[in-house]
């Protein structure tokens, strides 16, 4: 926005005091944005005038209003992460001839709530509204591996916060946490046979603007049917239609 300085700084106002879990002074939000201390008490006041913004004086403090929690629900109200992803995953079967799901975090577990079957394919148990343990699945594995370290401790304190479905799943916590590293490195996550024997997943995270995995691009394929070279094939297309989602929801590569 060139030609609209002041948009452009309510807007970065904004998108800083969402980064923080608490409230900032007027002088942290000029240095931080490298803004005139005269610009920022401005642009706060505007901001706290609309509802944006919320003045703490007690506190010497500024954090997000009303009007910004409001935008925020209209925002999930027309389920806009799920009318962009419909298409692009209609596409990624298309391609792929497999399985396709989108998914999302919900506490120590994924949502399921996009789910698009290939002709010919085996059912499966992630359908539209199906909820599975987040370290059990491909999606849910790619979304945790984004996740910051000290979020990951909260959800994951203790062995007990961790399901074994069967015998399979990880047995600690610091067995998942080295599985979240090599996620990381080698960029995608796999699932072979934890959540239905016989079919394998694989995944990679969709990241928004804050760098926080808002869900996860998965396709699921019989194990046996998929040689090496398939697979990696498998693993480009997730990777394509998870950074197209990620790029359409203005999020970070």
């Amino acid at each position: 926005m060139p030609n609209a300085p002041a948009a452009r700084h309510a807007l970065e106002v904004l998108t800083l005091l969402a980064r923080h879990t608490e409230p900032l002074p007027a002088g942290t939000i000029a240095r931080e944005l490298g803004l005139p201390r005269s610009t920022t008490y401005h642009l706060l006041t505007a901001l706290t005038d609309t509802g944006f913004v919320t003045h703490l004086p007690e506190e010497r403090r500024y954090g997000l209003g009303v009007a910004a929690f409001e935008l925020g629900t209209a925002y999930q109200r027309q389920a806009p992460l799920q009318r962009i992803a419909r298409p692009l995953l209609g596409r990624l079967v298309d391609t792929t001839t497999h399985n396709a799901h989108l998914a999302v975090l919900h506490g120590r577990d994924v949502l399921y709530v996009i789910e698009e079957r290939a002709p010919g394919r085996p059912l499966l148990v992630t359908d539209v509204g199906v909820r599975l343990p987040a370290p059990l699945t491909a999606s849910g594995l790619a979304m945790l591996a984004a996740l910051p370290a000290a979020q990951l401790r909260a959800l994951f304190p203790h062995r007990d916060t961790l399901v074994d479905r069967d015998g399979r799943g990880f047995a600690s916590v610091t067995a998942l946490r080295r599985e979240l590293t090599t996620i990381r490195s080698r960029g995608h996550a796999v699932e072979e046979g934890t959540v239905s024997p016989g079919l394998s997943s694989v995944a990679r995270a969709v990241i928004d603007h804050t760098g926080h995995p808002v869900a996860g691009v998965a396709l699921t394929f019989p194990t046996d049917a998929v040689d090496a070279d398939e697979r990696n094939r498998l693993v480009a297309a997730v990777t394509r239609t998870a950074a197209t989602l990620t790029a359409r929801i203005g999020g970070r590569p």
